[in-house]
């Protein structure tokens, strides 16, 4: 994830001292996805192409690895399909950049008597595009899990904790009729966790979640898990800001409180403007390429990220520092308008894929 480290900002923050402080705020982009669809591409059938699969039971008992273990069980259950492929042609339909989209999720290879990944061939393609009167196909052709159920005793707190982390992977085809093999693979892959807590282990084992409930819930997620690669899609991330250093800067923060961005901005330029500190001028730089990225104008942001970082750099002395003796303690500005620069450049490049994408829309996105 691009997402700062936590941790790792709290040690800044603390590092930074009592002369300045920072915040943290919520920010939310879009991102391109990994596939570019042509623009005609406009209609779309979401199909189950999975074979009928066997009854899911816990196959693997393993021993504890370590004392606090109770118990430890691994399954490697298949997914329910239908509901996998309602839940990716729901998700797909919510992304709104196709004009229709239509779900098949009766298995197409329902009558198999042994399960199977095949890919469509090109007459079935032509045949449902067709029927469906589509453009194009995504076909969920596998749904495996691996659930790994953990029942151990926690001396800390006095009770039971019982867990089951299941992994997802499931596997995506797209298909468009005047092609002989499938346009694309996608074989992403996520996780999902649920946990309870009792004063016994029996409480804990009859308490987790049901195995019908679990592969129901799991195969709803799995669904949803090659959207991001399939559409254009939100991102959501932290950024930070200083708050102090002058008056200027603490009256901006009251505006961003109230998310007057604009007049917040007008505070930074005038500290930057009127300031002979390069310390000062760090820090409005670095909220004014803040400011410029909250209004989507990420190339002007970079350049006040990038001033902001020489101005760190200039500030911590970097340049008079030994080479491979650096301390994050020792330029803690530098490290956390760095970070903030590389998130803006993930940002800008790849403003052409997305603009691409969104082509079709004719910028009204």
């Amino acid at each position: 994830m691009a997402k700062y480290s936590y941790l790792l900002l709290l040690f800044i923050s603390l590092m930074l001292g009592a002369c300045q402080t920072i915040e943290q705020i919520p920010i939310d982009y879009m991102m391109p996805a990994e596939i570019n669809f042509p623009p005609e591409l406009r209609r779309v059938a979401v199909v189950n192409n999975i074979s009928a699969t066997p009854d899911n039971k816990w196959i693997k008992s393993e021993k504890p690895v370590n004392e606090s273990e109770i118990a430890r069980a691994i399954a490697y259950p298949s997914g329910d399909a239908a509901i996998a492929t309602e839940s990716l042609a729901e998700a797909i339909a919510d992304g709104n950049y196709f004009d229709e989209v239509v779900i098949c999720d009766s298995a197409l290879r329902a009558n198999d008597k042994i399960a199977r990944e095949e890919t469509l061939s090109q007459a079935e393609v032509v045949e449902l595009t067709t029927k469906l009167d589509v453009d194009f196909l995504i076909a969920l052709e596998n749904l495996q899990f691996k659930a790994t159920k953990i029942i151990r005793y926690l001396p800390e707190w006095n009770c039971y904790y019982g867990s089951i982390d299941l992994q997802a992977h499931p596997t995506v085809r797209i298909y468009i009729p005047n092609r002989a093999r499938p346009m694309l693979t996608l074989t992403p892959n996520d996780s999902i966790f649920w946990e309870e807590y009792g004063n016994t282990s029996v409480y804990v084992e009859n308490h987790l979640i049901k195995d019908s409930v679990m592969l129901k819930e799991a195969s709803e997620f799995a669904g949803a898990i090659p959207v991001p690669q399939l559409l254009p899609h939100w991102k959501s991330d932290t950024r930070h800001f200083y708050t102090n250093g002058s008056v200027y800067m603490r009256d901006a923060t009251v505006y961003v409180h109230e998310n007057d961005w604009n007049k917040a901005f007008k505070l930074w330029k005038q500290a930057f403007d009127s300031s002979k500190s390069d310390k000062k001028k760090m820090y409005t730089a670095h909220n004014i390429a803040l400011y410029y990225e909250i209004s989507d104008d990420v190339e002007e942001a970079e350049k006040w990220a990038l001033k902001a970082q020489e101005l760190a750099r200039k500030v911590e002395k970097i340049d008079n520092k030994e080479k491979g003796k650096l301390d994050i303690s020792d330029i803690p500005n530098y490290v956390m308008i760095s970070l903030y620069l590389t998130e803006l450049q993930k940002r800008k490049n790849a403003l052409s894929t997305l603009n691409i994408q969104m082509n079709r829309f004719n910028d009204d996105f």
